[in-house]
């Protein structure tokens, strides 16, 4: 049995390059682990988490898929946009949270972007947004000029995080928090880039009336394959677009 269920795992984690997923988050002082694509679908029964599944450690590289939303990997039937059956917190608008990645490699240099979405009133767990506009983005990091720091260059250091502050005007409820990383080293042409998304649920508290801006976009349709910010050298000295829409401020 043992060495049935460990050539499930090789079969599985072949289907996708090795690189990196959120591992845990802390929020509001209590500490959630995050999806273990690796182990949790193989537990019984299976773990509560704040997260919603990942197909593993590896890319999503094509832009039109609903795998870009939440993770996943369509091709072998793996959906990672499924919600995930707790939420986090209570954590009040205007905090901060703190997200820990497995240690990403040094060669994959891309921005870090984090987008929200209000889930109805019914919750998170059983909502899908699927391709409805429904996202905005709340904070995000590239490259210091032309610099080599880059958003995701912190987390190629052992026990460094990532972090994201919710608009102190959100209303009260629940919503899904989607960081992901853009990998740009081999984003000369498309499709080269590679993102890695990771979505996680919160229930936020406060006296905000704001569910973000009044456009929002789609996930997958944020991004488009001529995009500044997903075709790119990043071998070369020059300035970097972050791609999408601008961060929302208060």
């Amino acid at each position: 049995m043992f060495i049935q269920l460990l050539s499930t795992i090789t079969a599985l984690a072949a289907t996708v390059s090795a690189h990196g997923y959120i591992d845990n988050a802390t929020i509001a002082g209590t500490y959630y682990d995050g999806y273990q694509p690796y182990t949790d679908p193989y537990t019984s029964p299976l773990p509560d988490r704040i997260f919603r599944p990942v197909q593993g450690n590896g890319p999503i590289t094509d832009i039109t898929l609903i795998d870009l939303q939440c993770g996943g990997y369509t091709a072998g039937g793996i959906s990672g946009s499924q919600p995930a059956n707790l939420t986090g917190g209570p954590v009040a608008a205007g905090e901060a949270v703190t997200l820990s990645w497995t240690l990403w490699p040094e060669s994959h240099v891309g921005p870090v972007i984090t987008y929200m979405a209000a889930c109805p009133s019914t919750g998170c767990k059983g909502y899908l947004p699927g391709t409805d506009a429904v996202w905005f983005k709340v904070a995000e990091a590239g490259r210091e000029g032309t610099s080599d720091v880059w958003g995701d260059t912190p987390l190629m250091y052992a026990g460094n995080t990532t972090s994201y502050t919710i608009p102190s005007c959100l209303s009260s409820g629940e919503y899904i928090v989607r960081q992901e990383i853009i990998a740009l080293h081999a984003a000369y042409s498309y499709p080269g880039a590679q993102f890695y998304p990771s979505c996680h649920q919160i229930s936020v508290t406060g006296s905000g009336t704001s569910t973000g801006p009044t456009t929002k976009v789609a996930i997958p349709g944020v991004y488009t394959e001529t995009d500044p910010g997903v075709v790119y050298d990043a071998y070369q000295a020059q300035t970097y677009t972050i791609p999408g829409p601008t961060v929302y401020t208060c």
